[in-house]
């Protein structure tokens, strides 16, 4: 895997998440031997992101969790991979980047970076010791700190909370759930299909606390103590902070590439810098910026043939999400922002079927749990696409 600079015609992909690969298996399908070089801070070897936080139940340690080796990765999709090189500048005039491993030109640049877990800024003299999990790494040192230990408590009830609380309630462990919104998953879901989920939780073992935060984290001998802001205390053994992500945009922003949210891109996902590209958590496209796994395929299918030379616009279909929530497993499609019409929400035996109607009765999002789930394929054919 040593590095060939004098490759100008190579197509370089910055990041070795879902994203990375599943382009790189894409571009294969087109073209077996186009030269195609991984840049990644991580070791480099393949594992499911998704399954960080649906992996303690079923005592899979970190190593498990990889499926292949960054050599196989190598050696399956024929490419040059510089693991553990932090990209530290892009010169777009020149098209070089500059590595901790030395310069590196590109004829086409793919910035498929990720996102960063959400710091929020608390006080007290635990506030260090709150931990995140957004890679493998996080996931090894989240595992060794719970070991042995009773109680954890999560700050945030979005999709990764409900998912981690789930998860390690059926670890055995008491959990505390905090969240400033009234309810769980308060982006993609109404409050009655809210209330069933949070109900099914609190009986498999989760402590709700809405519609307030953590103000000060102290340690307290062998306790943390989270102080919140409604004036009541939790008593915990680890903390971990699941408030949601945030794009990786600084490497672009300092090339002069246009940022929102996320790195903006258009419907070719190039940036506003000729010959370079972004997909997956980091990107924005039309003023979306989707972190699921269903978009970063679609992207990649696009991205792939355009990189080619074979120009191609993303469209994005009603693209449901799953939650990871066994306790009530639970299926999503939620309205486009700022869409107008209401939710119809109707309990079915062992399940809950909310509907996202408009005002002429055409289903626009929907939210299905238990046994509601079966109609997944039959509602989402029934969906406008998110991106035509």
């Amino acid at each position: 895997m040593t590095q060939n600079t004098s490759q100008s015609s190579s197509i370089v992909i910055i990041g070795s998440g879902l994203a990375g690969y599943t382009l790189i298996r894409e571009i294969r399908k087109l073209d077996k031997t186009a030269p195609i070089t991984l840049i990644t801070r991580e070791p480099g070897y393949f594992y499911s992101k998704p399954m960080l936080s649906t992996a303690f139940a079923s005592n899979k340690e970190a190593t498990q969790l990889v499926s292949t080796p960054v050599e196989g990765m190598a050696t399956q999709l024929e490419v040059n991979i510089l693991a553990e090189t932090d990209v530290t500048a892009i010169d777009v005039a020149t098209q070089t980047l500059q590595t901790s491993k030395g310069a590196l030109s590109y004829a086409k640049l793919v910035m498929a970076l990720g996102a960063d877990q959400i710091q929020l800024p608390l006080e007290g003299s635990a506030a260090n010791e709150v931990l995140t999990v957004n890679d493998l790494e996080d996931y090894a040192k989240f595992r060794s700190a719970i070991a042995n230990k009773k109680k954890v408590a999560i700050l945030g009830a979005g999709l990764i909370g409900c998912e981690f609380a789930n998860d390690l309630v059926l670890g055995g462990y008491e959990v505390d759930v905090i969240d400033l919104a009234s309810q769980a998953l308060g982006r993609l879901l109404p409050e009655a299909a809210a209330k069933e989920l949070q109900n099914k939780l609190s009986t498999a073992g989760v402590r709700w606390h809405f519609s307030t935060t953590a103000q000060a984290i102290n340690r307290n001998g062998n306790d943390i103590e989270i102080s919140l802001a409604n004036g009541n205390s939790i008593s915990c053994d680890v903390v971990l902070s699941a408030v949601g992500l945030k794009p990786r945009i600084d490497l672009a922003k300092a090339a002069g590439i246009k940022t929102g949210l996320g790195i903006q891109v258009n419907r070719e996902l190039e940036t506003s810098q000729q010959n370079i590209y972004s997909l997956g958590d980091c990107a924005e496209v039309e003023g979306l910026v989707l972190p699921y796994v269903m978009p970063i395929m679609q992207s990649a299918r696009a991205l792939a043939p355009t990189l080619l030379g074979q120009v191609t616009a993303l469209s994005y279909p009603a693209m449901p999400v799953m939650v990871k929530t066994p306790a009530l497993p639970t299926i999503v499609s939620p309205p486009a922002k700022g869409t107008q019409g209401q939710w119809k929400t109707t309990a079915t035996e062992g399940g809950v079927e909310a509907r996202f109607e408009g005002d002429d009765g055409k289903l626009l999002g929907f939210a299905l749990m238990g046994t509601a789930t079966s109609q997944r394929a039959s509602l989402t054919k029934e969906l406008p696409p998110l991106l035509q």
